[in-house]
């Protein structure tokens, strides 16, 4: 007699099926309707059941980015004295030239307007724009350098470090000035420094948040 083959019966539990082979082999683990529905899809999108992902493998629980070990996740003083430097030279570049241009516009005042007032005025907003810059860019280097030597001496970074990097900066630059210019040059930096600890702690003290630096 002839037997007509019989077509295999599909599974009707409606679990993973053991077999099957794809384009380039063996296909991985079918999953069906039944256990992607008690998948949470929190935060994306539904994904089709009949893909062969498991969704619990594509839901993001932890950070997305690798930090080496013992790495933290908060930039220090040597990644933040980049921005510091240049932050206070454009600062500076920018109010100097506001300075200069009140200065010059005051000073030339009576003068008609002409190309020679027109020079003095502009001479004026870059010489000013140029002095600032580079002193709050110098203010700012010596700043990030003692930080940096006084974090790596200590090895730890907090609000003292702060502190006392401020402090230093303020009697460095005036130095030159004798012991009197340097000791208001320290207590200057040591009120400004203070005074930014303590903005920057100001949610900490209340218990609102952790402390920044």
């Amino acid at each position: 007699m002839d037997n007509e083959p019989s077509e295999p019966s599909s599974s009707s539990t409606g679990s993973k099926s053991a077999g099957g082979f794809g384009l380039f082999g063996s296909s991985g683990p079918q999953y069906s309707k039944t256990e992607l529905a008690g998948v949470p899809l929190t935060g994306m999108s539904p994904l089709s059941p009949y893909l062969n992902v498991d969704p619990r493998y594509l839901i993001q629980g932890t950070d997305e980015f690798i930090l080496p070990t013992g790495a933290n996740k908060t930039r220090g003083r040597f990644e933040l004295a980049f921005f510091t430097i240049g932050g206070c030279c454009i600062t500076g570049a920018v109010f100097g030239a506001v300075n200069g241009l009140r200065m010059g516009w005051s000073e030339n005042r009576n003068m008609a307007w002409s190309k020679p007032r027109n020079v003095q005025i502009l001479n004026m907003v870059t010489r000013q724009g140029a002095t600032w810059a580079n002193t709050l860019g110098s203010l700012a280097l010596l700043y990030s350098a003692f930080g940096v030597i006084i974090e790596k001496a200590r090895g730890a970074e907090d609000d003292l470090n702060t502190i006392a990097a401020g402090t230093l900066t303020g009697v460095l630059y005036k130095s030159p000035g004798g012991l009197r210019g340097a000791a208001r040059g320290g207590l200057v930096g040591l009120t400004l420094s203070g005074l930014y600890a303590l903005y920057n702690n100001w949610d900490h003290l209340k218990g609102n948040s952790p402390t920044r630096y």
